[in-house]
């Protein structure tokens, strides 16, 4: 949501970028952390309660999951990307509840750069899958309706990152909109309901933002053309 005052503004970058900075350096934090507790001589041991591994192991392997129901066989190699995207945007989307916080989510040029990021890996996993061949996806079964097809899916593909980036933002703004007028508005206990709803959008968002370059993976590395 906006807010008046945010807790980054006197760094003099835009709230979405140093939001995004923010979020990036606690997670890079938060990965260290985890890597060295599974680097421990202990590692083969599970740990009690909820500590840094437990919580990266358990994050890791629901992305696994969700790669695999998506992709299918070999779909490991593409859990680090789809991990990223949905660890980043959910608490981008989480950080945005916070007073004094600008979700940089609700920033259609953070939304659209992953959009963009996404349409470049499905692409590049695809050449690499087919090589010269993977061109044979954009012209269709019918030589005679190449052209026509190629056209058709020339835009549909240029228009996947756009879509992806107004999806994200639109929901997300709206989302931290409607929180920061009921908050105004109430003050406290008809907040704490949206402040829900705000979180609950927040973890659908970012599910949907990965599952669906899950599915664009999926289907650039297809061989059923």
């Amino acid at each position: 949501m906006e807010h008046g005052f945010t807790w980054l503004g006197s760094l003099g970058l835009p709230d979405a970028i140093a939001t995004s900075l923010l979020v990036a350096t606690l997670l890079i934090l938060f990965a260290l952390a985890a890597r060295a507790r599974l680097a421990s001589a202990n590692a083969v041991e599970p740990e009690d309660g909820v500590t840094v591994r437990n919580v990266a192991e358990m994050f890791v392997e629901s992305i696994q999951g969700l790669a695999e129901g998506v992709i299918g066989h070999g779909s490991d190699k593409y859990v680090p990307l789809l991990a990223t995207f949905f660890i980043f945007i959910l608490v981008a989307n989480l950080l945005g509840l916070v007073p004094g916080f600008s979700p940089p989510t609700s920033d259609f040029n953070i939304t659209f750069a992953l959009g963009v990021v996404s349409f470049v890996a499905y692409n590049y996993y695809g050449m690499r899958a087919h090589g010269a061949g993977y061109v044979k996806q954009f012209l269709g079964p019918m030589l005679l309706l190449a052209p026509l097809m190629l056209l058709v899916e020339i835009f549909s593909h240029v228009f996947r990152p756009i879509s992806l980036g107004i999806r994200l933002f639109a929901n997300m703004f709206a989302d931290h909109q409607v929180v920061a007028m009921f908050t105004d508005m109430t003050k406290v206990v008809i907040p704490v309901i949206f402040y829900l709803l705000g979180a609950f959008v927040s973890v659908v968002q970012a599910f949907v933002f990965t599952m669906l370059t899950a599915i664009y993976i999926a289907l650039a590395i297809s061989h059923d053309h």
